[in-house]
């Protein structure tokens, strides 16, 4: 990862620092960060926790999770004792004892960046950024930094924006999708952007559809009592898919400034054609994972999980057919999919051109060619696939070819986690990763209607067995068409 060309000196207050999502994505981010001089060496990481720990319990839980990380393959000792240094606790209940606020304000320094990090249920959001603007801890040039979910439907994103909204400004607020960090969707503006062969084929001329598919093997495990009150639209679709959406099919920015960026993206939020009433059930399919075998053990359906109701109408699969109302993709498609317990997991976009106008090469068979694939995991990279001769004499004969563009084997350096991406912008006070608040209120005007269509159906999800390839629904969703979903057509 390049270094940063003007790191600043900040106290990062990682409010959640000792919870999961601390342990098992910020910290060791933050160490390959330190590692690869992305981290101004006066920079400090405060980690706030209603643990009562002290500065070397959390060195040591610290530690524990940079070594077992799995992109931390050699831990080198002096950089572990450097990063372990910048480490301390301070105990905040932010609804209890004020006293915490106190201890807090003096473990911060003055004349240095402060960024807040609400690694934390979105219910407290309110109430720390509350107890922040009491204490006269937050400065003109603080930011705060929210992880998902923000709100479970419009009114209660609005609700939680509001609160955080009285203390930090939208130009200092951080709303992060992980997804965003990816060097893959990154690397798809640069595709669309900075290749100027590409720009005269993305439109609706020469495509004819779109997928965008975020599938993973495990299922909801000790997770479901959270789950029951998502499900894959609020978890999934809302939030990541429809990103993934706006990087593929968003106009051109004046430049790379954060708000050009993320103008572009809320217009096309905003040219999304409803799907409401009847038109639910033409476009859109919702199912739920039954017991099957995934990677060779059986595993229970989502009913028999631990946690949560055993009668729950809780998608764990969601699948959408959605159009954008703007020229440039008018009667295109966009094939939304994503889901639990599937046979395999991976994240990926993919871009069907049409068929040649006038084919000359009689029996030609073009099954899988004219894709652009964008690989956001695993194996990170970009493949074309078109058509091309095969060697010999005789006939004519023809055979899809991939173009492979991989990462891994193209650039000798390692690709930074999502964190790490993000947490460098937060740092560097660059917001174009991130999602503004219209985006967010956005995304749930056109999610909304879906799921209140669903809770009014008589019908529940269509079940489907772990380790498959999901409900059969979301194969006649695209199969309606004559169209088939990509790895359909690619060998097993």
């Amino acid at each position: 990862m390049p270094q940063l060309s003007d790191p600043r000196p900040t106290d990062l207050v990682v409010f959640g620092g000792t919870g999961d999502l601390s342990m098992r994505k910020l910290l060791p981010a933050l160490y390959l960060l330190d590692r690869d001089g992305n981290l101004d060496g006066r920079t400090r990481i405060v980690a706030v926790s209603r643990n009562g720990l002290t500065d070397a319990d959390l060195r040591g839980k610290a530690e524990s999770a940079v070594r077992g990380h799995h992109a931390v393959q050699v831990v080198e000792a002096g950089v572990l004792r450097r990063f372990l240094d910048r480490l301390s606790h301070v105990t905040v209940d932010p609804g209890g004892d004020p006293s915490g606020w106190t201890d807090l304000a003096a473990a911060l320094l003055p004349g240095r960046d402060r960024v807040f990090y609400l690694a934390v249920p979105p219910m407290a959001f309110g109430a720390i950024c509350t107890g922040l603007d009491g204490a006269g801890l937050v400065t003109p040039d603080s930011r705060v930094v929210m992880e998902k979910p923000l709100g479970h439907d419009l009114a209660s994103s609005q609700a939680l924006n509001d609160e955080v909204a009285r203390v930090f400004p939208e130009d200092r607020t951080y709303r992060i999708d992980h997804y965003l960090g990816k060097e893959t969707v990154q690397n798809l503006l640069v595709l669309r952007f900075a290749n100027v062969f590409l720009e005269p084929l993305w439109n609706s001329r020469w495509i004819d559809h779109v997928q965008i598919t975020v599938t993973e093997t495990v299922g909801v495990g000790g997770r479901k009592g959270y789950y029951d009150t998502s499900g894959a639209m609020r978890d999934m679709v809302q939030n990541h898919l429809l990103q993934l959406l706006c990087l593929t099919a968003m106009e051109p920015p004046a430049s790379y400034d954060p708000d050009a960026v993320r103008d572009e993206k809320l217009k096309v939020l905003q040219s999304l054609r409803p799907i409401t009433g009847e038109q639910v059930l033409q476009d859109t399919v919702r199912g739920q994972y039954g017991r099957g075998v995934v990677n060779g053990v059986e595993v229970p359906g989502y009913l028999d999980e631990p946690g949560g109701s055993d009668t729950s109408n809780t998608e764990t699969y969601a699948a959408l057919r959605a159009e954008i109302s703007n020229w440039r993709w008018a009667g295109v498609p966009f094939y939304l999919r994503t889901g639990k317990h599937l046979d395999r997991a991976r994240s990926e976009i993919v871009i069907r051109f049409r068929e040649v106008p006038h084919p000359i090469f009689p029996g030609t068979n073009a099954a899988g060619t004219g894709s652009l694939v964008i690989r956001l995991q695993p194996d990170e990279g970009i493949n074309l696939t078109m058509l091309t001769k095969m060697p010999g004499a005789g006939a004519l004969q023809l055979r899809p070819v991939p173009l492979e563009l991989s990462f891994a084997d193209t650039f000798a350096t390692r690709s930074p986690e999502a964190y790490e991406r993000l947490l460098t912008d937060v740092l560097a006070g660059d917001s174009t990763l991130f999602m503004r608040r219209d985006e967010v209120e956005a995304a749930w005007r056109w999610v909304d209607p879906v799921i209140e269509a669903w809770n009014g159906l008589s019908t529940g999800p269509e079940t489907y067995p772990a380790g498959g390839v999901g409900p059969a629904g979301a194969h006649r969703l695209i199969g309606r068409t004559g169209r088939t979903w990509y790895e359909e057509e690619q060998p097993r």
